[in-house]
């Protein structure tokens, strides 16, 4: 019998990453999805992934940062992708906070995945803390799609030519909520804190011949099928996508897919960076990745055993 990690989603649509991960994860065999937190989570957003899982055949609660966020924030490639979504999908769910709290009362070992900005995660921490009901490490694992490891973390083999030289960059989900984001490295209410680097996801690119080795495994589940649908629709225009939030919900999964630095993430000028640091054993453990195993991603992604 497979092992399955519990997942909690935490995702926006501005772009077609998230939803493609929504799909990876729904019926991946390794995986118990058990919750999506949108973010900011406006009704359309809500209504777009409420019925992206009716299409998953999937029954699971959704929480919403701020259902009545005044910006629709879905991308127009959703609608040319899926077209007219019915309103009457927009539930108004739960909670963020009783979300991921729920989930973790049901299994200590449910992780995060964040592919947004990290207000819903924020929530959570604020809510426990003014509850005072804080122990020590109440989630196991964050993994967060986001950071920057430069040229003093990343050893030369393994940098992208593209971020030569910078020891800092901006990065769109911590820069979403700044202030949520400094919540979640600073607290010791996360055990492991894992963050998948601007530097390492900018170099997997999900292409044409990507999708062609993804094609023997697309009827394997309804999630994969759709997510090879909507890269499919995706490719149709362009030539490539850098598939950050699959990489980051793959980590999840099997962390042996990057290598990882131990870092302190620090932040100046809207940029974002990180410094190794010794390991402290009074402190959680958090980790930016350095570099990725690209054939380890693919076979994680379509949900194969290291031995298939």
């Amino acid at each position: 019998m497979i092992d399955k990690t519990s997942i909690i989603f935490n995702m926006e649509t501005a772009d077609p990453d998230d939803v493609l991960t929504l799909c990876m994860l729904s019926h991946h065999p390794r995986v118990n999805l058990c919750g999506i937190t949108i973010t900011p989570g406006s009704i359309q957003q809500v209504a777009l992934v409420s019925h992206v899982l009716k299409l998953l055949e999937l029954d699971i609660p959704i929480a919403s940062k701020n259902i009545l966020h005044p910006k629709e924030c879905v991308s127009e490639w959703h609608y040319k992708w899926l077209g007219k979504i019915p309103m009457d999908n927009a539930l108004k769910g739960i909670s963020a906070d009783r979300l991921i709290g729920t989930a973790i009362a049901n299994d200590i070992h449910t992780k995060i995945v964040s592919g947004a900005g990290l207000g819903c995660v924020a929530q959570y921490l604020d809510q426990q803390a003014a509850a005072r009901q804080c122990a020590r490490y109440p989630l196991e694992e964050i993994v967060v799609q986001g950071g920057f490891a430069g040229d003093s973390v990343v050893p030369p083999e393994h940098r992208l030519a593209k971020f030569a030289g910078k020891e800092t960059c901006p990065t769109f989900n911590l820069n979403a909520d700044r202030k949520a984001a400094q919540l979640v490295i600073d607290t010791n209410q996360i055990r492991c804190k894992r963050f998948v680097s601007k530097n390492v996801c900018h170099g997997v690119i999900y292409d044409q011949e990507m999708h062609e080795r993804i094609k023997p495994f697309k009827d394997r589940n309804v999630g994969l099928a759709m997510m090879y649908a909507g890269m499919e629709h995706y490719l149709q225009n362009k030539s490539g996508k850098a598939f950050h939030d699959p990489l980051a919900a793959c980590v999840a999964i099997d962390a042996t897919i990057c290598g990882w630095a131990e870092v302190a993430l620090y932040t100046q000028k809207g940029e974002w960076g990180s410094r190794l640091i010794e390991r402290n054993d009074e402190s959680p453990d958090t980790f930016i990745s350095i570099a990725v195993d690209r054939a380890r991603f693919e076979q994680i992604l379509v949900g194969l055993d290291i031995d298939e």
